[in-house]
């Protein structure tokens, strides 16, 4: 999907929470908003959001001199996700659908999202996601295709996050043993978006195959991933993707057997999704 009107502001307000995030001086603060305006000046209407944002945040980084701009941020988010993992695995041992489960805690934790319009808190979605139906739900759909598939390969999306996936990675591996699995993030950081660095940190590289995208943008942009990268989301026979980036990036891919795991934070996705704000979504293509 493309940018329109709505995403050039979102665009631009982020850059209001960089300078928020990093403390930025009052001369920083109004160099960096008033570049990410003039920039907005000229935005690509062919290109999708997550493309849009790689430039503007590659822009922000280097006027602040900082390589992770929410270094600090993504920690935190990390050990408030952190926290809640006893219940989650409690939550897990008790069910009596552990895949439902475990795809509504992949889900619940893409609340954590920086980048987004409308914010939800964490804590709040847990206590509701596992009585809050898919608003778009093509689940038994993943359930079948997840039965038949030798290879399947998550497209993580933010810190924070990445801990709930991998309890759903952990999970998908115990009821589906046969499989190959793999966890792909992004080439570099950007907004709050999971890198090598917390993928590791997590020890996603000793539950699964842990892949380096390539990719600068927050979404998986086909265009921009290694070789390796485009080669594995291809061959997959099954690949599920986290979050609003993602679907922004792949809503018109040409891959088959995809499925978009996300909550929808955004007027713009949420009419390309014919859903609401708030709504959560489980998408098979």
């Amino acid at each position: 999907m493309t940018i329109d009107e709505a995403c050039v502001d979102c665009i631009v307000n982020q850059s209001y929470r960089v300078c928020d995030a990093i403390n930025a001086p009052q001369e920083l603060r109004e160099q960096i908003t008033s570049s990410v305006k003039e920039m907005s000046k000229e935005f690509s209407y062919a290109k999708n959001p997550p493309e849009i944002a790689a430039d503007v945040y590659e822009k922000m980084s280097q006027m602040a001199n900082k390589t992770d701009l929410y270094r600090d941020v993504k920690a935190a988010s990390t050990q408030k996700a952190l926290s809640f993992v006893p219940l989650l695995e409690e939550k897990l041992l008790n069910s009596s659908d552990k895949l439902l489960t475990a795809t509504k805690i992949a889900v619940a934790g893409n609340v954590i999202d920086l980048g987004a319009v409308v914010e939800f808190d964490l804590e709040e979605e847990l206590s509701k996601i596992f009585e809050t139906d898919f608003a778009y739900d093509d689940f038994e759909l993943l359930r079948k295709k997840l039965q038949d598939a030798k290879s399947v390969l998550v497209i993580g999306d933010n810190v924070g996050e990445h801990i709930f996936d991998y309890i759903f990675v952990k999970t998908l591996k115990e009821l589906y043993p046969d499989a190959t699995y793999s966890y792909m993030v992004r080439g570099k950081p950007i907004i709050n978006d999971v890198t090598m660095k917390e993928a590791r940190e997590a020890g996603f590289d000793k539950l699964c195959s842990l892949v380096d995208s390539g990719v600068n943008t927050p979404g998986f942009a086909y265009n921009r991933a290694n070789t390796y990268s485009r080669e594995l989301f291809d061959g997959a026979d099954l690949v599920i993707t986290k979050g609003m980036g993602n679907y922004e990036c792949l809503s018109d891919t040409h891959k088959t057997n995809l499925c978009f795991l996300l909550k929808v934070k955004c007027e713009v996705v949420a009419s390309s999704l014919g859903k609401k704000v708030g709504d959560i979504i489980c998408k098979m293509i």
